[in-house]
């Protein structure tokens, strides 16, 4: 018998990461050796089980998906990291990739192929859900991608830094960050620094202490 493919499955909550583990059950070739809710759990059982797949969840409380995977993937270069989110925006595709993730599909998808998707990382493939590629290539001029620069400023938003303060840590103008502010709203299609900064955590753009 061929040796079993081995599944991390890291959601906050047990009622994914038990139906996700139902839908691996019936896999006969993978086994799901253990289950982390956060991402500092996630970057502690991969070090102790060395998993082949970790599915991981984008947005994950303390330490989120994409931070978890540049951890584990700095120790395990040779495990495969599948994406699994709520968001189909380019900005959390591009992150994922720069991450080092090898596939990034939708959690809410109906036609959810966990399976043949963890197949295919593990073969050393890449997967990216057919929704995200439509997003991508429907989306026009302006896409959600922010840039390196609009995300520093959004950390700081989120920190609770003035304009003022931003353009000091940065050495930017505080005409150019209020810049920056407007460019990042339009982007998200949000325009209340509140809502900014609810999104930006749940959303996994932003570390949060």
């Amino acid at each position: 018998m061929e040796k079993k493919i081995t599944v991390l499955l890291v959601d906050d909550h047990s009622l994914v990461r038990r139906g996700f583990r139902r839908m691996l059950d019936d896999e006969p070739d993978m086994e799901v050796i253990g289950e982390a809710s956060d991402g500092e759990n996630a970057v502690q059982l991969a070090r102790k089980l060395h998993p082949q797949v970790i599915v991981m969840d984008c947005a994950l409380p303390g330490m989120n998906g994409l931070e978890a995977t540049r951890k584990i993937l700095e120790d395990f270069p040779d495990s495969a990291v599948l994406m699994l989110s709520m968001h189909a925006e380019n900005t959390w595709v591009r992150q994922a990739i720069d991450s080092g993730a090898r596939g990034y599909i939708l959690k809410n998808a109906l036609d959810l192929e966990l399976g043949a998707a963890i197949r295919k990382v593990a073969a050393g493939e890449t997967v990216f859900d057919p929704q995200v590629e439509q997003r991508t290539t429907l989306k026009g001029e302006r896409d959600n991608a922010l840039t390196q620069r609009e995300l520093e400023v959004l950390q700081m938003i989120v920190d609770g830094k003035s304009n003022k303060e931003i353009a000091t840590a940065l050495d930017l103008s505080a005409n150019t960050v209020a810049v920056h502010r407007a460019n990042i709203m339009n982007t998200l299609g949000i325009h209340k620094t509140a809502e900014l900064v609810v999104y930006a955590i749940r959303a996994g753009l932003v570390n949060v202490p």
